[in-house]
């Protein structure tokens, strides 16, 4: 959501900045609606106050034996209640009708954020390590599972569906080493608190974070109103919802693993072999919340944080800032942290680190207690990281067709129990 006297005060480069996403933002609905509400407001502020001192007259007549005026400001007072009412109940109506408006504007780009129409105009910043090529034939991460028995996925169907896979065996195993890794890393070198959030959220916390209502397809919703949650980003955003948050507490670093859960309504017949694409998956997530004025040197020191799972594992990958058509409605500015797949021979996308200044904050209400009063703070967040396409590449990347075998790195080692992967007799 984005501050209401921004768009009164510039209409015109809010609706510029909303274009760059390639989103034509409804202003002009907003100022009709907005210019009524003010003027409904005033009416009915002044109305008030005529009120006060009708009501403070019919003590005074009363007290000096005018008695005829006294019950001529009360029969005032009686008419102005009921224009009050009315305006009262115009006032709230507008103000739900401009609150919907509010949240079908996107968040405004970053103004270092290029310009660009999809990801063919996204820009490579760096990149670390060297790409695994394999000395043979490439073998995909999904044959490398079923050689070696780490993935049923005919049985994830039979369970459930298309989209859904059950790890088995050292494959459970692995990814559940993944998950510990990653929380133990950031946990105790980068200063996250660990929390774990309910995997089920209401509608509230789904528009505090932007998901709803534009996003709700994407969703999976249960009978009693609950939504199972898409990434751990939507609960552990609004441990705070509706706070005011001292400034001495900022910056908030959180850490949680959850399971995901996405429908992915607008991805069909992409990435549908292995795990690349499921309804399922598991990741570990990064929520910062921090004073305004430092939230882009926080930026760039969560996508360092979520950078050093990857370093730590010996795996390549590509650091690109993402173009304005590119990078979703929410953000204001996004790095995206892309794995090399040796057997798709091609990066992956295992990481999104996103400043969303304080979009989300006005969505959900939290702010920080500022000089001046309370002022919204800004939120970021970033995959630190989403696991099947770490996995992916991890198996493809250490697999050996000699052996049969996956060595694990060495960072990895304490939290599976074993320097390698070697499959069954």
């Amino acid at each position: 959501m984005l501050d209401r006297n921004l768009i009164r005060r510039d209409p015109e480069f809010v609706r510029a900045q909303c274009l760059r996403k390639g989103v034509n933002a409804p202003v002009d609905e907003f100022i009709r609606v907005d210019t009524e509400w003010r003027r409904v407001k005033s009416a009915m502020d002044e109305q008030k106050a005529e009120m006060n001192r009708v009501s403070k007259s019919i003590g005074q007549l009363m007290a000096s034996g005018q008695k005829d005026e006294a019950a001529q400001a009360r029969e005032a007072a009686g008419a102005l209640k009921a224009t009050i009412q009315g305006l009262e109940e115009q006032e709230r109506t507008l103000e739900a009708e401009l609150e919907a408006i509010e949240l079908d504007f996107p968040n405004l780009p970053h103004e270092s954020v290029p310009d660009g129409k999809s990801e063919e105009d996204n820009v490579v910043i760096r990149t670390w390590g060297e790409a695994h090529r394999a000395s043979k034939e490439p073998v995909p991460h999904w044959e490398i599972a079923e050689r070696m028995g780490l993935i049923d996925f005919e049985r994830g169907v039979k369970i459930t569906g298309s989209g859904f896979v059950v790890y088995t065996g050292a494959g459970a195993r692995l990814v559940r080493s993944l998950i510990n890794f990653m929380l133990h890393v950031q946990t105790t070198q980068h200063g996250y608190t660990e929390v774990w959030p309910p995997a089920l959220v209401n509608a509230e916390s789904l528009v505090g974070t932007g998901n709803l209502p534009k996003f709700e397809e994407d969703l999976y919703k249960s009978r009693d109103d609950f939504y199972l949650i898409p990434t751990a980003e939507v609960p552990v955003t609004n441990m705070y919802r509706g706070e005011i948050l001292p400034e001495g507490d900022l910056p908030i670093k959180l850490c949680a693993y959850t399971p995901c859960f996405r429908r992915e309504a607008g991805a069909a017949g992409r990435d549908t072999r292995g795990i690349l694409r499921t309804h399922q998956f598991d990741k570990v997530e990064l929520v910062q919340f921090v004073h305004p004025d430092h939230s882009y040197e926080a930026l760039e020191s969560l996508t360092q944080e979520a950078e050093a799972i990857l370093q730590q594992l010996g795996l390549h990958y590509r650091v690109i800032v993402l173009c304005t058509g590119d990078m979703g409605e929410k953000g204001c500015k996004t790095y995206d942290l892309e794995v090399w797949s040796p057997g798709a021979e091609r990066h992956l996308e295992v990481s999104s680190c996103t400043n969303f200044e304080a979009y989300q904050a006005r969505r959900a209400r939290i702010r920080y207690r500022a000089e001046g009063g309370p002022e919204p703070l800004h939120i970021l967040n970033g995959s630190g990281l989403a696991v099947p396409r770490l996995l992916a590449a991890l198996l493809e990347t250490y697999y050996s067709e000699d052996t049969n075998s996956v060595r694990i790195p060495e960072a990895l080692v304490p939290f599976f129990g074993s320097d390698s992967i070697v499959a069954p007799a």
